[in-house]
């Protein structure tokens, strides 16, 4: 038996008998540890991203985006640096930022080769799009024209999805569970969603992408992290149908290759530091869950999920490069800088 695999089924086996206690592993444990399963399997570098603290702190790594010239741009809460701009072997290359108190939403959109970022942030209670050098492009203040608002503080947004056509969504996930349409001009076309348990409703709308998988028919997908669900609506806001995660508490879809990445801030009965990386393949079924237990489905449902490793403690974002490899970034976790997986 080969020493990785011997790794992989001799955790599996303890995993068995601890139950839904979690393994914990120092630095040198992991150092050739092999975690995930089936195809989607990685090994960990804990040290990949971090940073002289007193010169680039980090307050809440919130969310990751790849640029076209595959530098790896980090969006922290913290006014020190809002952005931290890494190569792929974690060296830093520069830092931006010092306006975005509630930096949460990190997304990068190319736009006629010229390729922007759309940050949300919570306490600003709006959206920025600005350059990749952090020069201010245009401002989407909170919705008043909607009429779902009665103050700015009621609108908290938490995330965007950018559309071929320049068509902009944004996820209010902290406020009122509202999902706002604008063309790319700024002006609002449509709203959808709000809070509530409905299929067409939210719990926590905390991210949003374009599913362009599918060429001729892209579709939004939109977590319901409290509910454990990724719901899938079409552009116009209209639901199609819920993938149902149990026991993953979920942050934004990230999908590349056809597979759908997702960090898992929480998990089982939604206790702190129970974090994992949830992997759903083409069809959007559970295939990989590193740190979390082996997915399995039973008559099409998935198993309630749980975390086996205690690696991560809330991730809340990936990013994946061109080699497959995961950057994680992590909320509320002592002010650590990402983690990065090889894809083995």
């Amino acid at each position: 038996m080969q020493r990785r695999e011997f790794i992989e089924k001799s955790g599996l086996a303890t995993l068995g008998l601890a139950s839904l206690n979690a393994m914990s592993f120092s630095e040198n444990m992991l150092k050739d540890a092999i975690i995930g399963h089936g195809s989607h399997r990685y090994k960990v570098d804990l040290n990949w991203g971090k940073l002289n603290s007193k010169n680039f702190p980090v307050k809440d790594c919130h969310e990751m985006v790849q640029d076209a010239k595959g530098r790896i741009i980090l969006l922290t809460n913290h006014t020190k640096n809002n952005i931290l701009i890494y190569d792929k072997s974690g060296r830093l290359l520069g830092s931006w930022g010092s306006e975005y108190p509630g930096a949460h939403g990190l997304t990068l959109h190319n736009e006629n080769g010229t390729e922007f970022l759309y940050i949300a942030d919570n306490d600003r209670h709006e959206v920025i799009k600005t350059t990749l050098e952090g020069k201010v492009i245009q401002v989407f203040p909170f919705p008043k024209e909607t009429g779902k608002y009665h103050k700015q503080e009621e609108y908290i947004p938490t995330e965007t999805a950018i559309a071929e056509n320049g068509d902009i969504y944004v996820a209010d996930g902290y406020g009122a569970q509202y999902i706002i349409h604008y063309d790319a001009n700024g002006k609002v076309k449509n709203v959808f969603g709000g809070r509530g348990e409905e299929d067409h409703l939210f719990n926590n709308a905390h991210g949003i992408c374009i599913d362009d998988r599918d060429s001729k028919n892209p579709i939004l997908l939109i977590t319901a992290r409290q509910q454990n669900k990724l719901k899938r609506f079409s552009l116009d806001g209209t639901y199609i149908d819920s993938i149902d995660l149990p026991g993953a508490y979920i942050c934004r879809p990230v999908i590349h290759n056809g597979h759908v990445y997702l960090a898992t801030i929480w998990s089982g009965d939604g206790s702190e530091g129970t974090g994992f990386i949830s992997i759903l393949d083409k069809n959007n079924k559970l295939i990989s869950a590193p740190g979390g237990s082996i997915p399995s489905y039973e008559n099409d449902d998935l198993n309630p999920m749980h975390q086996a490793l205690k690696i991560f403690r809330h991730p809340h974002d990936v990013c994946i490069d061109e080699d497959e490899n995961i950057y994680v970034a992590q909320w509320n976790s002592w002010g650590t800088y990402p983690i990065k997986l090889y894809r083995v």
